[in-house]
């Protein structure tokens, strides 16, 4: 269904501080879990935003091994590749909704949809610095608190990402990335509720293992 220019788009999910959604005619689609919304080929004639859930964009590499280049959560927009098929494959990692728009629409919003793309730009960069960090617990602690920003700042994090999935995006192993929260979880920078929710006991520690 479309909604109405100036409809008000679903609640994004508490706690976090994303952009505002983009305006005009859009296409709401309903992700489960693990769904595909976009493969490697398929043609690129559309841009997403997301109002609820969270997205993550890979690629498979020749040798069957993935990596994780991006997690997008509510407010981030995703879909922008220079060619005109995708490269990646975007998948919804929790249930999600996303405002899906067109090409005539990216035309007509170039200006607003090109400040978006430069912020996504801007973090697959970071992304670059914190893959390059030879140490994983450095690795490790840029990713939680890049997360945490973009969650608002506080310090309950909730992961909606496996731990696989993290260790895809680090170019490290699960076992590395479970090794090193619960080394973090045992200097009492952090504590682990479960699987999935973190508390940062000591922000300004772990900021420090990342600068």
């Amino acid at each position: 269904m479309y909604a109405a220019a100036q409809a008000k788009p679903q609640s994004f999910e508490a706690g976090h501080l994303g952009p505002a959604p983009i305006s005009g005619p859009h296409l709401v689609a309903t992700y489960k879990a693990g769904r595909e919304i976009y493969a490697q080929g398929d043609l690129n004639d559309k841009c997403y935003q997301v109002t609820t859930g969270a997205v993550r964009v890979y690629r498979l590499l020749s040798d069957g091994r993935r990596q994780v280049v991006s997690f997008l959560l509510p407010g981030e927009m995703f879909g922008f590749e220079a060619g005109s098929h995708h490269s990646f494959v975007a998948e919804a990692i929790t249930e999600t909704t996303l405002a899906v728009f067109g090409r005539r629409h990216m035309q007509e919003r170039s200006r607003e949809l090109l400040a978006l793309a430069l912020t996504g730009m801007a973090r697959a960069q970071q992304h670059l610095l914190v893959v390059g960090r030879q140490c994983a617990v450095e690795r490790i602690a840029a990713f939680l608190v890049d997360l945490c920003e973009h969650q608002g700042g506080g310090k309950l994090l909730r992961l909606p990402m496996s731990r696989q999935d993290i260790a895809d995006y680090l170019g490290l192993t699960i076992e590395t990335v479970s090794r090193e929260l619960t080394k973090l979880k045992e200097r009492r920078v952090i504590a682990l509720r479960d699987a999935r929710t973190i508390d940062i006991l000591k922000p300004d520690a772990l900021r420090s293992l990342c600068s």
